[in-house]
């Protein structure tokens, strides 16, 4: 059986890496199919996206937004419209080469065989396995899924990682209307709602290497949403405990 599998890179004033990040997916044995969700980059990187869908039409697709709306809803709108087209496997990836397109595979087969429902892409998983990262930033990645983890239980050592592969009954069972939040705190979310749903989760050992081209969207608001919203959703848990969304 050929599983269906689309790749969904959000992004905003990515001129510099969006026509390589494209043509590498492209060139993947398996025939990934790419969605790009572009937050009306001023930068025209949504137009670049068109300028390729001339030579991927049926694999290369776009969904253009007003205005930056945030990590988490890019992922959101992304994950309805692939669940709509039916696909067997959605990937969440980074448009900035920090993850490398050749580890999809990886993700893939973790998944493929039923073993798992979700395949995260783990930076810690085998030490740390982190380049050109200033160590401050390392030390605050790998501390906040120490944090994560103490106070959730979620057995995962990247929890803020956003290279994934998830089975589209994980994305179909998820109220998506509810995820609450958009930055480092989505892709926890993410990860702890999938657990406590009952889904499988494997972590895949990737090397993680810093974006040399274009600029980091990371902000100290984004590290603010996450530390206050793992105690939400751990309370969350408690009082109103998970539920498969029925409405599929």
């Amino acid at each position: 059986m050929t599983h269906r599998k689309l790749v969904i890179i959000p992004t905003f004033n990515e001129k510099e890496n969006i026509v390589e990040i494209i043509h590498a997916v492209m060139n993947l044995e398996g025939n990934f199919e790419l969605l790009v969700i572009d937050d009306g980059s001023p930068d025209g990187t949504g137009n670049l996206v068109k300028s390729q869908q001339i030579a991927f039409p049926s694999r290369l697709h776009l969904i253009e937004r007003k205005g930056k709306l945030g990590l988490g809803t890019a992922y959101i709108a992304g994950f309805k419209w692939a669940l709509k087209k039916d696909y067997d496997f959605i990937f969440e990836m980074d448009a900035d080469f920090s993850h490398n397109p050749s580890d999809l595979i990886r993700l893939y087969e973790a998944c493929a065989d039923g073993s798992f429902d979700v395949a995260i892409g783990s930076r810690y998983i085998t030490g740390v396995n982190v380049v050109n990262w200033p160590m401050g930033r390392v030390l605050m990645s790998y501390f906040a899924s120490v944090y994560v983890k103490f106070i959730t239980g979620l057995p995962v050592k990247d929890a803020t990682a956003g290279f994934k592969c998830y089975h589209k009954s994980v994305l179909a069972g998820i109220k998506l209307d509810e995820v609450r939040f958009v930055g480092y705190a989505f892709q926890i979310e993410m990860k702890f709602t999938s657990w406590k749903l009952g889904f499988k989760l494997v972590e895949v050992p990737i090397i993680f290497t810093d974006r040399t081209k274009g600029t980091s969207k990371m902000s100290a608001g984004i590290f603010k949403e996450a530390g206050f919203g793992v105690i939400w959703m751990k309370i969350k848990s408690i009082f109103s405990p998970y539920q498969l969304n029925q409405n599929v």
